[in-house]
């Protein structure tokens, strides 16, 4: 009878070790750049190819850039800078073609 522990990593229940990633950072932050809603081409950045605003966790920002970014989005869509949808004229990729 032994009480020493086996060396091997423990296991979850699914089989799999964890996974520990690295905690990202605030991308506005480290540059020190204030989220403009005239910056186009930095909103878009944290934009899904939908045009939806990625969620903190996959993009990694702190909550007061987050909301600050989400308000800038929102004054850009609605001055006509970002597309609501992907389906407004100008806003799909070169390469898309619907459906025949």
């Amino acid at each position: 009878m032994t009480t020493e522990r086996e060396s091997t990593p423990q296991r979850r229940p699914g089989g799999r070790p964890r996974f520990y990633s690295r905690r990202k950072v605030c991308q506005p932050c480290v540059d020190k750049k204030e989220l403009d809603y005239k910056d186009v081409d930095y909103l878009k950045k944290f934009l899904s190819e939908r045009y939806m605003i990625e969620a903190r966790r996959k993009s990694g920002m702190c909550a007061k850039c987050q909301r600050s970014l989400a308000k800038a989005v929102k004054k850009a869509r609605h001055l006509a800078l970002l597309p609501f949808s992907p389906s407004q004229k100008g806003a799909l990729p070169v390469h898309y073609r619907p459906r025949s």
